[in-house]
Order: structure tokens, then C-alpha cells, then sequence
């Protein structure tokens, strides 16, 4: 992407303020208190930039562009936070270089006191000023941008919490990334279903960047991107193409075969909606790998879960799950 470029918005959830309580949020005035101050000083990457990381983010991305390889190659920009981040282990070490601050584990702890102890990643939005290349080492600081008052999603009831942090390659601002999560208090949920009532499934985020997608859904048509710069198709739904930048497409509609890339069976936890049984599970979740190339996550019929394996040939339909959701789902047979 061009220096100056900023991606990776996600909706947040729902949120409306908590009227009425939001007078007398003496938690609030406290949280408040902490924009401005440093959520991370001095913090280090544990690596240089380098090629071998490079090289899995593209296999793990399907990203073949000639950029990231070669000589002359540079990190993908959305490599910006990886560099950063201090890996799996559970508790940071003295000198893991996160550089995390006081201020930052005050704020999470007033919060955690408050029963806010539930977190969800709600956007995350990133600049990029200058290309990362192999051997940058990388420093980083953050601050608390802002906590926002006492909002009640449909998750729960808690805090927004925006930081943002400042990456820098041997002492040059590469780019920055903003990311806001909510603190929350979960809702409770009810323990029995009212006899009757139809169990839904999670309805999909739709944006202005995916909306022509779930537009062809309703036309039962599954639509790929096409950038009408080098005619490389992307899914899922992209603003822009990860081959060239280019910011114009178009749609090629996929024929709908395609064959099983990777699967997963989930057992746990149980989830009724997406079992046909009703009984939630276990459900097979499988990669599709579609005739065109691109691949789309998408449940498997047809079959029991158990007989879903790699290299099973499918072919696209459309699922009706309730009355407002349609959905692409694929369909295989035991012989298949």
C-alpha cells in the first residue's frame, strides 16, 4: 500500500449509552482520568524485521505478490502490529521489550474490579508511512487515547478503551496503529429458550465494504472481487487489491464447485443453530477452496461431520437458516 494508507476497520458492536446512570458514573471520572497517559514506553520488537517471518505471513495469507520476496523485498503492511508483539508466552518477562506501562495495567484494573472482566477487540486502524524491510529494528510506544462512558451492548455493559501506537524502524515513524476494545461486564443470558422461539444464529457484520457480497447472497450468487488493475480475485471483501493496491474492482459470480481445503469439527461449545439435529453439535466448519482459487469459510451438508475430509469435491447452495438470514453453505455426497 502507498505510504500514508490506513486499513483494517472492523465494526464495533452495537452500543448505546446507559442513560440515567450516566450522571452519577463516578467509575467513568476515574477511567477518564487516564487519556493522555502512556500505555506503552520504550517497548522493542523481539525480532528485526526479517524474511522467514515474511515468507509464513504469505503462505498464511494466500499473498503472492512479487514485492514481498527478493532482494528488494519489503514486509506486507499489515505486518505493522506482528513486529511488535511479544508472542504465546502467558506472562511478560522483565525485559520482554512490551514495554507496557503502569498507567495501562492501572486503567485494565479498575476496570476488572468494576466486573468489566470480558474483553472483545471491537477496531483496529492502521497508517502505514513508511515500507518495514528486512533488518529494520523495530521500536514502539503507545498512549490511552481515550475511555469512553459506560456504553450497554448487546455483549454487556462495560467501557471503550482506545490506545494508539507509534511503530518506528530504526528510529523512523513506520506507521501507527489504533486499536479499541471494549471492557464489559457480560450481559446474563437466559438459561432456557421460550418453547417456540427459533434458535438464530449470529447475524453477519455487514459494511459498506462486504455489503455487494451479502447484496448477491440475496440473489443467490456468490461474488468475488476482481481489481480491474491486474485481474486478481480476492475474497473475503477487500477495499482495495493485496497484488497491486489497486482501489477499482468488479465481480466475477463463482460457478460453485469447489473442494474441501481444511476442516474443523467443533464439539464444543454446543450451538443448536448451526446443527441440523438441533442438538448443537459436533458440526463440521470447512475451508472451501472454490474452482476460481480463492477460498470461503462456509459449513458442509450433506454429509455427517465425520465423513468431511480433504480433497472432498462440493458444490455451493444457499441455506435458508430463519427468516431474515440466507446463507452460502456447500454441499457434498458420501460418495463424493
Amino acid at each position: 500500500m502507498k505510504p500514508g494508507t490506513r486499513a483494517g476497520r472492523a465494526d464495533a458492536p452495537e452500543a448505546t449509552p446507559s442513560h440515567g446512570a450516566e450522571a452519577s458514573d463516578q467509575l467513568y471520572e476515574r477511567l477518564s482520568a487516564y487519556a493522555g497517559r502512556p500505555a506503552a514506553t520504550a517497548g522493542t520488537g523481539r525480532d528485526p524485521v526479517n524474511a522467514p517471518m515474511i515468507r509464513h505471513w504469505c503462505e498464511a495469507m494466500g499473498d503472492t505478490s512479487p514485492a514481498y520476496r527478493g532482494p528488494d523485498a519489503v514486509a506486507p503492511p499489515t505486518m505493522l502490529q506482528a513486529w511488535t508483539m511479544r508472542g504465546l508466552s502467558p506472562d511478560p518477562e522483565p525485559d520482554d521489550g512490551t514495554g507496557r506501562s503502569a498507567a495501562y495495567d492501572e486503567l485494565l484494573g479498575l476496570l476488572d474490579g468494576a466486573g468489566c472482566t470480558s474483553v472483545v477487540a471491537t477496531d483496529c486502524e492502521q497508517e502505514y508511512l513508511r515500507p518495514l524491510r528486512p533488518g529494520d529494528l523495530i521500536t514502539f510506544d503507545a498512549v490511552i487515547e481515550s475511555v469512553s462512558r459506560r456504553k450497554t451492548t448487546k455483549l454487556g455493559t462495560g467501557y471503550f478503551v482506545t490506545t494508539r501506537m507509534d511503530v518506528r524502524a530504526d528510529g523512523e515513524l513506520a506507521g501507527t496503529h489504533r486499536f479499541r476494545i471494549l471492557k464489559y461486564l457480560p450481559a446474563k443470558r437466559r438459561t432456557e429458550e421460550p418453547a417456540g422461539e427459533p434458535r438464530l444464529r449470529p447475524r453477519p457484520v455487514i459494511n459498506r465494504d462486504n455489503a455487494g457480497f451479502w447484496d448477491g447472497v440475496a440473489e443467490h450468487r456468490l461474488l468475488i472481487q476482481r481489481c480491474t488493475r491486474c485481474a486478481t480475485l480476492r475474497f473475503p471483501w477487500l477495499p482495495g487489491c493485496n497484488a497491486c493496491a489497486g482501489q477499482e474492482w468488479d465481480t466475477v459470480e463463482a460457478s460453485g464447485e469447489g473442494t474441501v481445503f481444511s476442516h474443523v469439527v467443533m464439539h464444543h461449545p454446543s450451538f443448536p443453530a448451526f446443527d441440523p439435529s438441533g442438538e448443537g453439535g459436533p458440526y463440521a466448519v470447512a475451508l472451501i477452496e472454490l474452482a476460481e482459487g480463492v477460498r470461503i469459510v462456509g459449513n458442509v451438508t450433506g454429509v455427517p461431520y465425520d465423513k468431511v475430509r480433504v480433497g472432498l469435491p462440493v458444490r455451493l447452495e444457499f441455506l435458508r437458516t430463519d427468516p431474515d438470514l440466507e446463507l452460502p453453505v456447500f454441499r457434498a455426497s458420501e460418495g463424493g
